[in-house]
């Protein structure tokens, strides 16, 4: 049997995921168990992108920096290519959805990227990993703007802002260890770098803390209640369409512009992922208290299915990348 699940790209670290996911759905974290794994989850992210930054040389990071090809893909892919799918998704089954639903497709159409799992990916596949941290942290910086401004634009909500909570927690959990790891990296670089198993053990670990606070706070929620069960398989399947049609372009893009395989990891996994935790708090900035749920949903439901998709991509390629050293 597990010779089987190996040749079809299934190992225990997908069962681990999908496992996740079930625990959330049947066993969420409530008060203080889901406050505990806010906090485990914000220092276990805190730790990776330390280890990032211990490991990584400097001159990596500049030129993942000054890769602007490939961050300007990136960019494009999460503010114009996306919103406008976002727009033809919304034309075409807005009957369906309804319009508070509809105005939620769009919302997520316009959000920044993921940081914590885009980057988590990049570096499980074997992508550039310094452009990865530049390019979502990018995303997220400009989206505190960015997504306001488009909202405003294409759903006409009005003038919107956001606190400085999310650019904050992006300094203090995100850019702050990392820079912390490169200023170490003199006395603790070897010592990271000779330890994969280690940076492995974090990298997975995040994401599957990641995936349970998301499966677990959408079932304490009462998301799954949220909508008439039609209604919310109708919606399940208009963002598995979306993520597909998304996953389908940016990968396609990535070839036609002739990037190399790493940074062919970094357009596809930042590009293509949204951000729920930047996401919630623009929603409650700019959205009135009665349609926050409805208008969420959709972000929440495309957040869990990238998650989990996204880390069995992450997780083949990286086989693929093993069995090609071993050949």
């Amino acid at each position: 049997m597990r010779r089987f699940l190996g040749r079809i790209g299934i190992d225990s670290y997908m069962l681990m995921l999908l496992g996740t996911v079930l625990l959330g759905l049947m066993l969420p974290a409530r008060g203080i168990a889901a406050d505990g794994l806010g906090q485990v989850t914000y220092w276990a992210v805190a730790l990776l992108f330390f280890l990032y930054g211990a490991k990584l040389d400097p001159a990596s990071v500049k030129a993942g920096m000054l890769n602007w090809r490939l961050q300007g893909l990136t960019f494009g892919s999460t503010f114009l290519l996306i919103p406008a799918l976002g727009l033809g998704f919304a034309a075409l089954f807005g009957p369906l959805l309804g319009p508070q639903v509809t105005m939620g497709v769009i919302f997520l159409a316009v959000l920044p990227s993921t940081i914590q799992s885009s980057i988590a990916f990049v570096s499980m596949s074997g992508g550039n990993v310094p452009a990865a941290i530049c390019a979502a942290s990018l995303s997220n910086l400009l989206g505190v703007v960015l997504t306001p401004a488009l909202v405003a634009l294409l759903l006409q909500a009005g003038d919107g802002g956001i606190s400085l909570d999310a650019v904050i927690r992006i300094g203090t959990q995100i850019l702050l260890p990392f820079v912390l790891g490169q200023i170490l990296r003199p006395w603790v670089g070897h010592f990271v770098r000779t330890r994969k198993r280690l940076t492995l053990v974090v990298d997975r670990g995040a994401i599957l803390l990641i995936v349970y606070s998301a499966f677990s706070a959408g079932t304490v929620s009462g998301l799954w209640a949220e909508i008439p069960p039609v209604s919310l398989i109708t919606l399940i399947a208009v963002m598995l369409a979306l993520l597909a049609v998304v996953f389908a372009l940016i990968g396609g893009l990535g070839r036609i512009c002739g990037l190399p395989p790493e940074d062919r990891s970094v357009l596809f996994f930042c590009g293509s992922t949204k951000s729920l935790a930047s996401g919630l708090p623009i929603a409650a900035a700019l959205f009135p208290v009665e349609t926050v749920g409805a208008t969420v949903l959709p972000v929440l439901i495309y957040h869990m299915a990238q998650l989990l998709i996204c880390a069995m991509i992450a997780q083949r390629q990286a086989l693929r990348a093993q069995t090609a050293l071993v050949s």
